[in-house]
């Protein structure tokens, strides 16, 4: 047995002296023999030749080991310019050994001097700074303390035409900053970020701000780990000349709009952001609401809720689109259809869902007074759906759907719509009260165009108005048979009974045949026939009339109706009015040959056919 013991004795002497070795052996490991493996990894890292001009040990013994890697270069990816992508005259770091055993690096203390870096996003979404073949990754780190001395960023990102230099620097008693001066669309910003010393594992506080004339923004917030903008919730307000400029920011996949003012509360996840307690202003209108939008595919997916208490269509348009619709407008006068754009060509890699609630419409083409209007609005790949849509005048409604498609790489979109209006007052649309009356409306259309008005310009399909059980005033009445005397004799205040207005228009390629037009009252009766011409909108419409009963004295002949329909002009031919033809009409009436007289219209046939 004692020779036994003596074996076993030997045996763990000399087991625990090969671990005492191999326990020096790491203590003292001279890690820049790893220098060539670190630079093989860098390159597989980055697809291009990583090259380090040395990788040294600075202290001498221990189980964290302080490594200094000194003249680190990265070329430039060859698509992202010349130059180099990376480069550091010295990195120091320090880390515990005992975690490579299980194949993680856990680094505790890095300090970075001399630090130059660019990266570049090309317009094709390519980084410089992701592995070849690998999705884009996050800022994420889980470093130690950080320490950066001398370190100056350039980015230039060609997707959402804005680039930055910025000179950044970190010290544990000191705290992070960088700042530095860019271009976001065009509009020079000064940008700074600051924030307390990074350490490992806990969440970082920080602030961020872009200031400048066009734009301006402010963020206060915790990042979840240090410098991890892929996991982090703020509070952001921003002012800008176009919401597009805080979509380059975001990236969103938003639009060009009017001068915006907005506030929110915000969660960025990896792949979301959860928008929570949105409020502001983009011009004339109010909004509040929430809103998320993923990133799926390279493509944003947005999911959101929007109330206002007033809103203006034109608010959604780019300083370039309004110029142009007021230079329109100017050499051609104004119009009925609006010039509002609805190329949406470039939002090409957003979808989603976005329900709204408005309380008011103001501005151009708002002229009816509509107390609420609601829908929702839905985007894929290019095809935009309004529908349901439903809109709460002052006397009536309006209900419909639309459609605007531009899919295919389209160079314009078509917009396509079928709106009803229901239970509307000629009150609501007429002021003076002269006229009343019940109306309903429907349009039906499909055209193609890069706005309203040219996708009018160019449709098909038909509108129906009829204005039912109203009354008018009797001169009017009388005027539309053509009953000059009764016309003439009547009172100011002599009312008469409008049985139906009724107006047809078939349009085909943007020229609208008018069939039938009726205005059927309890003492006359008046037909027309004509075109109404799109996006001109001008009108070439003969009108006759004739009464319901014997008349004072009847005019032969008739009337036209040219002008546009936002400024009609009634041309009664020199013919009618001549002197000869009064007396040819006081004639008839003495012979008693004053002509036919009408019947009532089939209101109700010519109303069903005209809103089918």
């Amino acid at each position: 047995m004692g020779q036994i013991g003596r074996r076993w004795r030997i045996i763990g002497g000399g087991l625990l002296g090969v671990v005492v070795i191999l326990l020096l052996i790491v203590a003292m490991f001279p890690w820049g023999v790893f220098r060539g493996i670190v630079e093989r990894e860098a390159t597989e890292r980055f697809g291009r030749p990583v090259t380090i001009g040395a990788v040294d040990r600075i202290d001498s013994f221990g189980f964290v080991p302080v490594i200094a890697i000194r003249d680190v270069r990265v070329p430039q990816a060859n698509w992202a310019g010349t130059g180099d992508f990376a480069r550091v005259k010295q990195v120091t770091v320090s880390f515990p050994v005992w975690p490579l055993l299980t194949g993680e690096f856990r680094p505790r203390d890095v300090t970075a001097d001399g630090v130059r870096l660019a990266l570049v996003r090309d317009a094709q979404k390519r980084t410089n700074w992701d592995r070849p073949g690998n999705p884009q990754g996050g800022g994420s780190t889980d470093l130690g303390a950080i320490t950066i001395r001398d370190a100056i960023v350039s980015y230039a990102d060609a997707v959402q035409d804005r680039r930055a230099t910025m000179r950044l620097s970190a010290d544990p008693d000191a705290g992070f900053k960088a700042e530095g001066d860019g271009v976001i669309r065009g509009a020079p910003v000064r940008i700074t970020v600051s924030g307390p010393a990074p350490v490992r594992a806990r969440p970082w506080p920080f602030t961020a701000d872009i200031t400048g004339r066009a734009l301006t923004m402010h963020a206060k917030g915790n990042m979840d780990r240090p410098l991890d903008t892929d996991a982090m919730t703020l509070d952001v307000s921003a002012r800008a000349t176009d919401l597009k400029l805080i979509d380059a920011v975001i990236e969103a996949g938003l639009f060009r709009t009017r001068p915006v003012a907005l506030t929110a509360h915000v969660r960025h996840d990896p792949t979301r952001w959860t928008i929570t307690g949105l409020k502001g202003t983009i011009g004339r209108s109010d909004l509040r609401g929430r809103m998320t939008v993923d990133k799926v595919d390279g493509r944003s997916k947005i999911d959101g809720e929007l109330i206002s208490r007033q809103f203006a269509f034109d608010d959604l348009t780019s300083p370039e689109g309004r110029a142009e619709g007021a230079a329109n407008e100017r050499a051609i006068g104004p119009r009925l259809v609006p010039d509002t754009r609805i190329d949406i060509g470039n939002i090409d890699n957003t979808d989603g869902r976005l329900v709204f609630r408005v309380g008011q419409i103001v501005g151009p083409g708002a002229n009816a007074p509509i107390s609420s209007l609601a829908g929702t609005m839905t985007m894929d790949h290019q095809l935009l759906t309004l529908a349901p849509l439903k809109m709460q005048l002052a006397q009536g409604r309006v209900t419909g759907r639309a459609t605007i498609d531009q899919r295919g790489d389209r160079r314009s979109p078509t917009l396509s719509f079928d709106i009803r209006l229901d239970g509307g007052r000629v009150a609501g649309f007429a002021a003076g009260g002269q006229f009343t009356g019940k109306v309903d409306g429907r349009a039906r259309l499909s055209g193609t165009g890069d706005t309203i008005r040219s996708a009018i310009g160019r449709s098909s399909g038909s509108i129906g108005f009829v204005v039912r059980d109203g009354q008018l005033p009797q001169r009017y009445a009388a005027a539309l048979g053509f009953d000059a005397g009764r016309a003439l004799m009547a009172g100011s205040h002599d009312r008469a009974g409008l049985r139906c207005l009724i107006a047809r228009v078939s349009v085909k390629g943007g020229r609208g045949r008018v069939d039938p037009l009726v205005v059927d009252t309890a003492i006359s009766q008046l037909k027309g026939a004509g075109t109404i011409a799109f996006p001109a909108e001008t009108l070439a419409l003969t009108m006759n009339g004739a009464p319901k009963q014997d008349v004072i004295l009847r005019i032969p002949g008739n009337a036209s109706i040219g002008g546009t329909l936002t400024d009609p002009r009634i041309v009664v031919p020199r013919e009618v009015k001549s002197v000869g033809n009064i007396l040819k009409a006081i004639g008839n009436r003495i012979t008693g040959h004053s002509g036919p007289v009408a019947g009532n219209a089939d209101c109700d046939t010519l109303a069903a056919r005209a809103l089918r």
